[in-house]
């Protein structure tokens, strides 16, 4: 079978990757997001409701009748807990890349990831909610240093402001739904993750990003990356697996991992899906490829292109 891919959010950083890698292999791909798109963005867009809309999931499932769409990447963080539990309302001739309800449900609440990756022995930063300290310096002082705060729910660097003591924020006006952590100072990594086997029998793998520049400097999305060689970030790679097994995730994840001061990895945040930086490792859209007979597909061709790869086995 020959795959016809709908990406949701294909304006968006993680979206245009997709729609990117998938048109380079010749795959027929259709986008949606919530707004136009500019002439010459590269793919044919259809405006959909928001996350927030109840009719969200509906148009999307419309869509995919009419267009014959047969897998269905989403790439939209928002999204992902209505996709996760209504995937089966698509058909069986569908697939939605997406994990099992419970997973991404907690990876979609970043208090509630870090509370499941503490109990599983997983690294995180120190953390908290606002209501557990009385000000920002108390926060500080509890936290050992300058501290993150940013929403719960959220993508990328939106709502991310860094507390050290210079600048000055109205603790008791604070958005609801906001996570206070610990601010972890080293090197950022984004490891992506094949969380199970794919359907052609594939074990489990990660690839290490490292972040070399982010948009607010010390925080924010990445505006550079390098992949990491074979058998380099050992750690980290190794660690983003084990958080994506603690919180029993499936398919792809895009994991955010900070070292500390001396060189220990902990977890800052997980998403259930394809990340912005999934260029930089094309065997995850292959893993999700694998099982469709594309006549133009071939992955070893991928992986000369790219050079060795970064699997960490674990």
């Amino acid at each position: 079978m020959r795959p016809r891919v709908l990406v949701t959010g294909a304006g968006g950083p993680a979206g245009r990757a997709i729609a990117a890698q998938l048109k380079s292999r010749g795959v027929p791909v259709l986008g949606t997001d919530i707004r136009e798109l500019p002439a010459g963005a590269g793919v044919t867009v259809v405006p959909v409701p928001p996350a927030s809309d109840p009719d969200m999931v509906s148009a999307l499932r419309r869509l995919v009748v009419q267009e014959g769409i047969n897998l269905v990447i989403p790439t939209v963080s928002e999204e992902l807990p209505q996709l996760a539990g209504y995937r089966a309302a698509f058909g069986t001739d569908v697939r939605v890349i997406i994990g099992d309800p419970g997973p991404v449900a907690l990876a979609n609440d970043k208090l509630f990831t870090a509370w499941q990756l503490q109990t599983a022995g997983v690294p995180v930063p120190r953390f908290g909610v606002p209501r557990d300290f009385a000000n920002a310096g108390a926060a500080m002082a509890a936290l050992g240093g300058p501290i993150v705060l940013k929403p719960r729910v959220s993508r990328g660097g939106r709502g991310v402001m860094v507390i050290d003591g210079s600048n000055q924020v109205d603790w008791h006006r604070l958005p609801e739904g906001q996570i206070v952590q610990e601010f972890i100072p080293g090197t950022e990594y984004g490891p992506m993750v094949f969380g199970t086997p794919a359907h052609n029998g594939a074990a489990p793998f990660v690839v290490v990003v490292e972040k070399t520049e982010l948009a607010q400097g010390i925080v924010g999305n990445a505006v550079t990356t390098r992949r990491a060689e074979a058998g380099e970030a050992m750690d980290v790679g190794n660690l983003a697996m084990a958080a994506v097994r603690s919180l029993g995730l499936t398919g792809p994840v895009d994991v955010d991992v900070r070292r500390r001061a001396d060189g220990t990895p902990v977890v800052l945040e997980v998403n259930a899906r394809f990340g912005a930086n999934s260029g930089r490792a094309p065997e995850l859209l292959d893993a999700v490829l694998a099982s469709f007979a594309l006549p133009s597909f071939n992955p070893a061709s991928f992986r000369h292109s790219t050079g060795a790869y970064a699997h960490v086995l674990v």
